[in-house]
């Protein structure tokens, strides 16, 4: 995720200071990691830097003053070309399950390596169900539901790569220890 971006888009709405950037953030993104202050305001700084947004008002609604920020055209502009531009898919695999496979079974051998694929599977597994109770809650809004859903695909595969992986340790064992 792009912090920068996102900040721009949320900017789209008007001008707001870092704590309500980050409080929208995290109430209109629920599932992703929420951003830290700091995160917020070192994001802004960099977009002010780069002619991106631009300082448009203080205020100190009953507590320390706050800059409020808005979106210049160039911020403009530059949030049109990152909606606009279609994600390439992955060139290579740079997960660390994968990593931890291969690291697994140089270092420690097939039933360390098995061991693994054993355990984060039951994690996996585990947060399939969190998912699917979030999803399925009777509260939840859509943008709830999307994430869940988003996130279940993504663990889905996981758990299919887990479970192939299982099969054929021995086999990637003899490959990467040759």
């Amino acid at each position: 995720m792009s912090t920068s971006h996102v900040l721009l888009g949320l900017l789209s709405a008007g001008p707001q200071h870092g704590y309500e950037l980050k409080r929208v953030h995290d109430e209109r993104l629920p599932r992703a990691k929420p951003l830290a202050y700091g995160q917020v305001y070192a994001t802004l700084g960099r977009l002010e830097r780069d002619g991106l947004v631009e300082q448009s008002g203080q205020d100190q609604e009953g507590g320390p003053e706050r800059t409020s920020y808005a979106l210049t055209d160039a911020g403009r502009d530059k949030l049109g070309e990152w909606l606009a531009a279609v994600e390439p898919p992955a060139p290579y695999v740079t997960s660390d399950l994968f990593a931890k496979v291969i690291v697994s079974l140089l270092a420690a051998g097939t039933t360390a390596a098995t061991d693994y694929l054993v355990a984060q599977r039951a994690a996996h597994t585990t947060r399939l169900r969190e998912l699917t109770a979030v999803k399925t809650a009777p509260d939840s809004s859509a943008g709830d539901v999307v994430a869940a859903d988003y996130a279940i695909a993504h663990l889905d595969a996981d758990l299919t790569w887990l479970q192939t992986t299982l099969l054929r340790v021995a086999e990637l064992h003899r490959e990467v220890n040759a």
